[in-house]
């Protein structure tokens, strides 16, 4: 690891009233920014008649809050959006035409889907019953034919589609029950990445698969992660698809790098006040070699909860999460302020950057995206059951960062 302290942080907006459990970069230069609907008032107000009459929604018969705001990069504003159902721990992606699509979530919103146009004075707009089963902690995928496909969910071992096909079916996945723990659930919102074959990567707790969705069919099955530590939520590391390389004209190579997460026994562990040092290894695979092997490295700092985002200059940032504990209400202790620059085509041993800290811890449910720009748009953590500021280790967080890797210095204008 080489120690070279680069990057700079900008507070954007010291609150925006809503908790950035979830955000989306839009193609108009806007983001969306989601949360619970059960977590109590946001600090953000609807405008005048809007507020939600739910008689039937035990958490909020009258709520006059949003819990869901559309932020405009350029102007650094913001307005309250208004959402029906619950967003917590759903999953989405953005269609080929600019629309975000979400999926799932808790409770009322366990098989609605909830579409979000690119436009100034767009809205939330609610499809009930639009998922075949119940979603809660599944994750999306975008085909290359348009349509979206789900991956699994608490205790769901299928996916689906969507748009629905005629038939609102749903398709077995053993690999989701034989990565389940009945206790813990460690194969949870699991990373899928679509290889350049076609085919789905899939993983999941300490493994993997290749789907060909179309069938059904595994293809391959990959080894497990050397150690057997989970990675999947609650033991919570990140992944991303390293750029392709195509080294030859008929071959194009594909990786995938996972990092962080938590040690075999940290969330039942941190049910009990004790907190387990994270991770700090990741683990790289060649997905498209016919005998592919986990190589592992170690990060300069252990992390779970943490984000992975690909950068303009084809680098990783890794950043937000902590250095103990698990995912989960108050679980996650020591946070990391620090990012970490990862530079994949370096050689092993000098692939890890340290970057500029923050000031501002950022644990469960905190998120990150790319901006246009190339800033890294940085929001979110609320390890609470409601909104909490006072008194506790780490307060709900409403404000937005940006952070400026090092391409953004002075010195690199043209």
């Amino acid at each position: 690891m080489l120690a070279a302290a680069t990057g700079s942080w900008q507070l954007l907006q010291e609150s925006i009233g809503v908790s950035a459990m979830h955000m989306q970069l839009l193609l108009n230069d806007r983001v969306v920014v989601y949360d619970r609907t059960d977590s109590g008032p946001s600090n953000l107000p609807l405008p005048k008649g809007k507020c939600f009459h739910d008689s039937n929604d035990t958490a909020r018969v009258v709520d006059c809050t949003a819990h869901s705001a559309e932020y405009d990069v350029s102007s650094n504003k913001f307005r309250p959006l208004t959402v029906q159902t619950n967003f917590w721990c759903s999953s989405g992606a953005i269609t080929p035409d600019g629309e975000l699509v979400q999926t799932g979530g808790y409770k009322d919103g366990e098989r609605n889907v909830r579409v979000f146009g690119p436009c100034s004075t767009c809205d939330w707009q609610e499809i009930k019953n639009g998922l075949a089963a119940k979603r809660w902690y599944s994750t999306n995928h975008i085909l290359p034919d348009g349509r979206q496909i789900i991956v699994g969910g608490r205790v769901q071992f299928n996916y689906e589609f969507v748009p629905k096909n005629k038939a609102a079916n749903t398709f077995h996945l053993p690999f989701l029950w034989e990565t389940n723990d009945p206790k813990i659930e460690n194969n949870l919102y699991p990373f899928v990445f679509l290889n350049v074959d076609g085919n789905l990567f899939i993983f999941a707790n300490n493994r993997a698969i290749l789907l060909d969705y179309m069938k059904n069919k595994v293809v391959k099955t990959y080894p497990t992660i050397p150690g057997g530590d989970p990675r999947s939520y609650p033991s919570t590391g990140s992944a991303v698809l390293l750029p392709l390389k195509n080294l030859k004209a008929s071959t194009i190579e594909a990786e995938v790098l996972v990092c962080g997460g938590a040690p075999k026994g940290s969330y039942s562990q941190a049910i009990q006040g004790k907190f387990i040092g994270a991770l700090n290894s990741c683990a790289r695979i060649l997905i498209t070699d016919p005998n592919p092997q986990w190589v592992m490295e170690t990060m300069p700092l252990a992390r779970v909860m943490g984000d992975m985002i690909l950068l303009p200059n084809l680098d990783v940032l890794i950043i937000n999460g902590a250095a103990s504990g698990s995912a989960g209400w108050e679980f996650g202790r020591n946070p990391v302020l620090c990012p970490v620059l990862y530079k994949p085509d370096n050689k092993i041993g000098a692939r890890f950057f340290k970057q500029t800290p923050t000031t501002i811890p950022r644990m469960y449910h905190s998120t990150v995206i790319l901006l246009r720009d190339g800033r890294i748009l940085v929001g979110g953590s609320n390890p609470h059951m409601y909104y909490n500021f006072t008194g506790v280790l780490f307060p709900t967080e409403l404000s937005l960062e940006a952070f400026s890797p090092h391409y953004l210095e002075a010195k690199f204008n043209c």
